[in-house]
């Protein structure tokens, strides 16, 4: 498991919806990687800070913008 490869199913980890040999190679990764084991945390409290976050919370500039952002992420991802 890369860092790169943790960071893309990272949310899927948390969900609980990896099949089992994905969540093992996380589990190992994170033995190892202090960094992604602090990226984890980090991903952890923005779900707890976040959670009662909802879209219509955004205003619609700022949906936008995150969606764009995003679409550009991915774009560079292929």
């Amino acid at each position: 498991m890369t860092c790169r490869k943790l960071i893309e199913l990272v949310t899927e980890y948390l969900e609980g919806a990896l099949p089992d040999g994905d969540r093992a190679g996380i589990d190992e990764h994170l033995l190892k990687c202090d960094g992604c084991s602090a990226y984890l945390e980090q991903m952890r409290q923005t779900i707890a800070i976040t959670g009662c976050l909802r879209e219509d919370d955004l205003a619609p500039e700022a949906r936008e913008k995150l969606r764009a952002s995003f679409r550009d992420w991915r774009s560079q991802q292929t």
